[in-house]
């Protein structure tokens, strides 16, 4: 008997990154307070171990989205991780292999859902930035999910259930969505779903956001942003408006070696921080692309030490989306996205399947912040001569957000066009 084709839709993110704002940290807007999930039994390596899978399926991700692409790339790594973490806790067989594989989980699957919650509690703290990330599911009335699906990714993933009508209110479940994206990233991501994506045979909506607003430590002096040349390769460049900071406290975190230079600037409250790797060549971001794994990233984090650095870089705003279901196929769980599929362990029967995974972000950064005292990382140290470093980021380059406690990477980018 052929199997009746229900679609279980994945939206894995709508993010909002606006790294450098106008206004000041307002804790009044981070709405209400976190509810904490179970983590009780995560460890510190069980989250070393989670975070570390993350950053390696981060990696990846951005080497399939950089394939035959000249464009700004701009994502949530851990956006992602965590909406197929919550589609993971539904899989079986192959289906949940293919995903596990794909996302590098940690074998002890005992540890990987506190290891979850672990790291959404430290994301969802309070702090001298905003850092917030939320998931809901939304589920098609009447229909039969399992009630142990639900309570696992309320208890370790702090997603709510909330019930609606696709097959008669589609154009009401998809505004009712689209306007709780709306609101968890501040108005910056609007129409995430399609009324097209949602059919009668639609099931359930998984979504994840996550929006963060910080403050450079030490700021760039507006007076000193000038148009500059920006190189797209080696021969054509366009006009952008230039950022600069130098001078006795620009003292940061950088490294350099053969073939690229390496600078961590951290936000205010210091448990955030952008790590931008610049190749030396203006050609040279193909070839980070291709050689650039979890081991040379670290090797690079390892080398970085405090340093008098001279910086030029663009300011820069840009939006981007993305249907990540051809990607994901090619990454290693293509099972997921057909017929085939076993996402028993949701309604306990082999009748659904994922019919998309769409990403949206946007990301604005400018010279505004507010200065504090700097602080070395652990294992970082001063040069023994105080010589300046350089650091114009004039060229193509890549950079990621890093949450500095977990070292997860909280979003990823590469720079090829600021104008765009």
């Amino acid at each position: 008997m052929k199997m009746k084709k229900l679609a279980l839709i994945i939206v894995a993110l709508t993010i909002v990154a606006s790294v450098i704002v106008w206004n000041p940290f307002n804790p009044e807007e981070s709405g209400q307070a976190w509810a904490r999930l179970e983590d009780e039994e995560a460890t510190e390596q069980s989250v070393e171990d989670l975070a570390d899978g993350s950053n390696k399926f981060a990696l990846e991700l951005l080497s399939k989205l950089s394939e035959n692409s000249e464009k700004n790339i701009f994502f949530s790594p851990w956006s992602i991780y965590t909406a197929l973490g919550m589609t993971y806790e539904g899989a079986k067989g192959q289906t949940a292999s293919e995903i596990s594989s794909t996302l590098h989980f940690p074998e002890n699957n005992d540890l990987r859902r506190p290891s979850f919650a672990r790291i959404q509690n430290l994301l969802n703290e309070n702090k001298e930035y905003t850092l917030e990330t939320a998931n809901a599911l939304w589920a098609q009335e009447n229909y039969p999910f399992l009630d142990s699906y639900f309570n696992t990714i309320g208890d370790y993933y702090g997603g709510k259930v909330t019930n609606l009508d696709y097959a008669k209110e589609p154009q009401k479940a998809c505004d009712t969505i689209n306007k709780w994206v709306s609101d968890k990233t501040r108005g910056k991501i609007e129409n995430l779903i399609k009324r097209r994506m949602i059919t009668p045979l639609t099931r359930l909506i998984l979504t994840n956001a996550i929006y963060f607003k910080g403050d450079w430590v030490k700021q760039f002096d507006e007076d000193k942003t000038q148009k500059d040349d920006f190189w797209i390769d080696e021969e054509k460049s366009v006009q952008v408006p230039m950022m600069s900071l130098s001078g006795e406290n620009a003292k940061f975190n950088y490294a350099e070696t053969e073939y690229l230079k390496a600078l961590e600037m951290p936000y205010k409250g210091e448990e955030i921080s952008m790590l931008i790797l610049l190749p030396k060549d203006r050609s040279g971001l193909t070839d980070l692309e291709e050689t650039i794994d979890i081991n040379r990233l670290e090797n690079i984090k390892t080398q970085l030490q405090e340093e008098k650095v001279s910086i030029k870089m663009p300011k820069f705003k840009f939006k981007t989306k993305y249907n990540l279901s051809k990607i994901l196929k090619e990454m290693g769980m293509p099972t997921a996205f057909t017929t085939d599929a076993d996402f028993s362990g949701m309604n306990g029967k082999k009748s659904l399947f994922i019919d998309f995974v769409v990403h949206k972000a946007f990301i604005g950064v400018n010279e505004k912040g507010t200065e504090a005292a700097a602080a070395t990382g652990v294992g970082k140290k001063e040069t023994a001569i105080p010589e300046e470093k350089t650091f114009h980021a004039n060229h193509p380059f890549l950079f990621l957000i890093q949450h500095e406690q977990t070292g997860t990477i909280l979003f990823m980018g590469e720079v090829t066009n600021p104008a765009e």
